[in-house]
């Protein structure tokens, strides 16, 4: 139950990490939407993210569930906890793989995207 926890943490904040690339236009209240990407992300990208496991490239379901996300809304989640339960550099490759990078410098609740370089 605590792992199912944990991925379902850094999951979120995968989410929210990588909707801060694409911010929305709409008006949308934070939080609409926001379960049923969370739930998607952590059940198709959560294995990714793990802080424990080691970096590999994200499935292609995962992709298509980063390409479909409500980024900025997960994003508003992201807290210092998550940030601590997840590899914060793997949730940055696996946006950046899947063709959504965080902007170098943004920030995504209680993390900040490192600089360019660093992302490599």
């Amino acid at each position: 139950m605590a792992m199912h926890f944990n991925t379902n943490i850094f999951l979120l904040a995968f989410f929210a990490i990588t909707g801060i690339l694409f911010p929305s236009d709409n008006n949308m209240v934070v939080g609409q939407g926001c379960k049923a990407d969370v739930v998607n992300l952590v059940n198709n990208c959560g294995r990714f993210v793990l802080r424990k496991a080691p970096r590999v490239d994200p499935s292609p379901q995962c992709c298509a569930v980063v390409q479909k996300a409500n980024i900025p809304c997960a994003c508003s989640q992201v807290t210092s906890e998550t940030v601590k339960a997840l590899d914060m550099d793997k949730v940055v490759f696996v946006a950046k793989f899947c063709g959504r990078p965080l902007p170098p410098g943004s920030k995504c609740g209680a993390y900040n995207v490192p600089p360019a370089a660093y992302l490599g």
